[in-house]
């Protein structure tokens, strides 16, 4: 859904920035609910106060409910057929390929100095090494930008 909501909501419509994207995505990993639910509902509140933010929550749900429950409905019919296996296999690359070349726009776009590489480097490091929520590296993450760049760079 990222590089979905990327190209829709920062290219096509011009209703954010991918700057203010990352802030929505960091934002909804803190919450509760799917990622793209939570950018939806910031953005429609953002574009027209709570209204906006209900309508574009029901939105982002609607269409996802109905089509999952069709093609499960379907494809539960079709399970041991190896060409859907194969389709899936394919599909799966494909999205892999597109969750890269959405990291790499928003990392042009988040990581730009010392400092961001820093962030992220230990931020890799919790996740992967001790295991930490990602509410708390993100948590962290914040905290560590508001003394590096307040405290730190301000002095520059």
């Amino acid at each position: 859904m990222l590089p979905l909501l990327q190209d829709e909501l920062v290219r096509r419509r011009q209703w954010t920035t991918d700057e203010d994207l990352l802030d929505y995505y960091s934002i909804g990993q803190c919450t509760p609910g799917v990622i793209a639910v939570n950018v939806s509902t910031f953005i429609g509140y953002k574009q027209k106060g709570i209204i906006g933010g209900c309508v574009s929550t029901l939105g982002m749900i609607m269409p996802s409910l109905l089509i999952i429950t069709l093609i499960a409905a379907i494809l539960s019919q079709y399970m041991h057929n190896p060409y859907l296996s194969y389709a899936f296999a394919g599909i799966r690359v494909a999205v892999t390929a597109l969750i890269a070349d959405t990291l790499l726009k928003l990392w042009k776009k988040g990581i730009k100095d010392k400092w961001g590489i820093s962030i992220f480097l230990t931020s890799v490091v919790l996740l992967l090494l001790l295991n930490l929520s990602a509410i708390w590296i993100v948590v962290l993450a914040s905290i560590a930008g508001i003394l590096i760049y307040k405290f730190i760079e301000k002095r520059k």
